[in-house]
């Protein structure tokens, strides 16, 4: 019997290695999921294909590439959010958007809308499947672009296109994964070279670019006495084993990355597209290398932007260069950076109170009890505050966020991806109320397949970020505060163990119970709702904006709430000074 367009499409899935489709059935994706049964390729049913779409995104930035699927209308619409975050973050993932039967197409038909228009934003390559000669051409170019771009493809297929009888195509159905060595010119490397010769204090700055390149920046660090900051994404990649890390800067950083980065004559900016300008500096020469040279100067004013691998660049450079001996510069950097750590500890000594326990207590606690090779997730807020500050990068551990398109809920569907991707792996999922609630019934999907997610809820009762953006704005916060179910009986009705945890003295052995147990597990931390993260950079409009918001809440009536916060971030006061 001869075999159809789905069938056809799943069979190049499989030569491709892809080991499951997220989705949700139905409809226009029957086909298709009938000829996944069939196959090797797992289907999982998540509960809703945005969670789908996280998940194939973590299971991508993981393993290269993946898949999932949406069926006619609002299966292409609950996609979209997940999709985006796989194209920002630059992962290749494919994804298959069944719709209407093609001749009703254009006649405001039940479910319709228009992928080539819903998805153009969020993709490379973008196009609809109507006839069997297109289908091995399509799919193979589909993949080719995600791969070969880093970001997402989109395939359209009618339902009942997917049913029609296969036919071959003459052109390649191979999906071809190169791996070319890029790197700036020898005029270019000479060109910086002098530039760093030249420059008596020299800071490097690294982002996910630099994530193979580990080796080379602490070798290119020590050879030029030079501090080492990082983007968040960048940092598993960039802390260990690295003697002159400073830590991060940006919204979630620390204080001595942005000291050293505006302190230096030079700055390298190494596989990074930092997006916030406000925390480059404007003083120093700056150099950006990156793969992709469309990027390069759109964040700071460049001296130089050139184009390579990082890996590959500074082993080019390497030789060019003039060790230098100063290590004045490299020093005040280093020890800036040892009082922002005790500082730091600060948050963690003072542990908190029944029902207000420190989250910065809590995620050090974790991290000192994960394993050396955890994948964290961790939920767009103040959750990725306390991941960026208090989880150390070991050289086997991965931190996936939607880091880039920085969205709410994406934590829990993306520990679901790596928990697939990587069984044998510690998964922790490092989730806010707010997140968690929004996509709550994909819990059920981690008990269906049985895998062993460890979600740890940070528990504020409120919208944290938010919270602080409206203050620091000079606004008092208005409709940020969460009333919660009990996320632990939740996790029970689900089919697994859940706990609350109200008192500090509490929270280690239920993290350690948490993280021993075989199977998921949740465990619902109440953190302080006022306790709020200060970026590096203390602007005079915040302090201005905090106090302002401050005395609204003690006119308001919300004398407490006010006394509250300040008590919770006195701490923040070595931060400012």
């Amino acid at each position: 019997m001869a075999k159809n367009i789905a069938e056809q499409i799943v069979e190049m899935l499989e030569e491709a290695n892809v080991k499951r489709i997220y989705a949700v059935t139905g409809d226009s994706l029957n086909h298709l999921n009938a000829a996944v049964k069939k196959s090797s390729i797992e289907w999982i049913h998540v509960r809703h294909e945005e969670a789908g779409a996280y998940a194939a995104a973590a299971e991508a930035e993981l393993e290269g590439f993946a898949v999932c699927a949406g069926s006619s209308g609002p299966g292409h619409v609950h996609l979209i959010n997940g999709v985006y975050e796989a194209h920002r973050s630059h992962v290749p993932m494919l994804v298959i958007s069944s719709t209407i039967p093609s001749n009703e197409m254009g006649m405001d038909y039940f479910q319709e809308t228009n992928t080539i228009k819903l998805f153009d934003d969020c993709s490379h390559y973008n196009q609809m499947i109507t006839r069997p000669e297109q289908v091995q051409r399509t799919v193979q170019t589909a993949i080719q672009h995600a791969i070969s771009k880093k970001g997402v493809a989109v395939i359209g297929l009618p339902g009942d296109v997917s049913e029609l009888e296969a036919e071959e195509t003459t052109t390649s159905t191979k999906i071809f994964k190169t791996n070319p060595v890029i790197r700036p010119s020898n005029e270019e490397l000479n060109q910086l070279a002098s530039l760093i010769n030249e420059s008596k204090k020299v800071t490097i700055y690294c982002g996910i670019g630099a994530e193979n390149a580990n080796q080379e920046v602490v070798e290119l660090s020590k050879y030029l006495k030079a501090p080492v900051g990082y983007s968040f994404r960048g940092k598993m990649a960039i802390q260990p084993n690295n003697p002159n890390e400073v830590g991060l800067t940006g919204l979630l950083g620390l204080p001595s990355a942005y000291h050293a980065m505006h302190e230096a004559d030079l700055l390298l900016l190494l596989g990074t597209d930092f997006p916030y300008e406000k925390f480059m500096p404007v003083k120093n020469k700056i150099v950006q290398i990156d793969e992709s040279p469309e990027r390069l100067g759109r964040r700071a004013k460049l001296e130089l932007g050139l184009s390579g691998d990082v890996k590959e660049t500074i082993k080019a450079l390497l030789p060019l260069l003039q060790e230098k001996t100063d290590t004045v510069f490299l020093k005040q950097q280093l020890d800036f950076y040892e009082k922002v750590k005790e500082n730091q500890l600060t948050y963690v000594k003072d542990r908190g109170t029944e029902n207000a326990i420190q989250p910065e207590f809590v995620t050090y606690t974790l991290d000192k009890l994960a394993k050396k090779d955890a994948v964290f997730t961790v939920d767009t807020g103040m959750c990725c505050v306390w991941g960026a500050r208090f989880i150390t990068g070991t050289g086997e551990r991965k931190m996936l966020g939607s880091f880039n398109h920085g969205s709410m809920a994406n934590a829990m569907p993306m520990a679901i991806g790596a928990s697939l991707a990587y069984p044998g792996r510690e998964v922790i999922a490092m989730c806010g109320d707010g997140g968690l609630s929004m996509l709550l019934g994909d819990m059920a999907t981690i008990f269906q397949y049985k895998l062993p997610v460890k979600i740890i809820v940070f528990n504020n009762r409120s919208l944290g970020m938010v919270k602080l953006e409206m203050e620091v704005g000079g606004m008092p916060d208005n409709e940020t505060d969460m009333v919660n179910p009990d996320f632990a009986m939740i996790a029970h009705a689900m089919g697994y163990p859940g706990k609350n945890v109200h008192k500090p003295e509490d929270v280690e052995t239920a993290i350690k119970e948490c993280l021993d147990y075989n199977g998921p597990y949740l465990l619902n931390i109440f953190t302080n709702p006022n306790a709020l993260a200060m970026p590096p950079k203390i602007e005079l409009e915040q302090v201005l904006g905090m106090t302002k918001s401050m005395a609204q809440l003690m006119l308001g009536g919300k004398m407490e709430e006010a006394l509250d916060t300040v008590k919770s971030n006195y701490k923040h006061i070595k931060d400012i000074l």
